[in-house]
């Protein structure tokens, strides 16, 4: 957890707990353009780096941090998606990656802040299961749209036949993603911070 990151000689120290807070804010503003960046970028159906991203900036900074990213990051990706405007599915997708962060800090809590090849699993099945809700969410702001010319319930049903196939690639992707990115770039996340802040 980024608490870990102050120094234990004296961790109530307001000079350092300053230099941890503008080192974690200009890492995220770093962290958020990459991401949107990305998102702009040409890439295969539904490749997207947000997702593993803003769950390691939620492992490594906490859940707020991970909301804050994924949730930014959607909301520009809203309007300046080259797929053009997410229109009414937009908060879904921002509720939805912010809730991608917000696992990212719960995850933190159940493990050491160094992971190990031996989290490659976890971060799978995480990866795929996250993946899953978040096309889920999505999905049903995709019923909430088509709703307005037929019963929701039909909607809803249309809209995750719709994104069943697309939902599939998105899970497969992210799951490839969460086992190659999580433990590599968290790591050296919390390596940069620590050499940082005892600079």
């Amino acid at each position: 957890m980024c608490e870990s990151f102050i120094w234990m000689d004296n961790p109530s120290n307001p000079f350092r707990e300053t230099a941890l807070n503008t080192e974690r804010l200009a890492l995220l503003s770093v962290l958020t353009a990459v991401c949107l960046g990305l998102q702009l970028l040409p890439r295969p159906m539904n490749l997207e780096f947000t997702s593993v991203i803003s769950f390691v900036t939620g492992k490594v900074f906490g859940s707020f941090f991970g909301a804050l990213l994924g949730g930014s990051v959607m909301f520009a990706n809203g309007f300046l998606s080259p797929y053009g405007f997410a229109g009414i599915v937009l908060p879904f997708q921002i509720a939805s990656m912010a809730l991608i962060g917000v696992a990212g800090g719960i995850y933190s809590k159940t493990t050491t802040n160094k992971l190990s090849a031996g989290n490659f699993v976890e971060t799978v099945v995480l990866g795929a299961f996250l993946t899953l809700i978040y096309d889920v969410v999505t999905n049903v702001g995709t019923a909430v749209y088509l709703a307005s010319s037929m019963p929701f319930s039909e909607a809803l049903i249309a809209a995750l036949i719709m994104g069943a196939i697309p939902s599939v690639m998105h899970v497969v992707w992210n799951s490839f993603l969460f086992g190659a990115v999580t433990v590599p770039l968290a790591n050296a996340m919390q390596k940069t911070l620590v050499r940082r802040l005892q600079t």
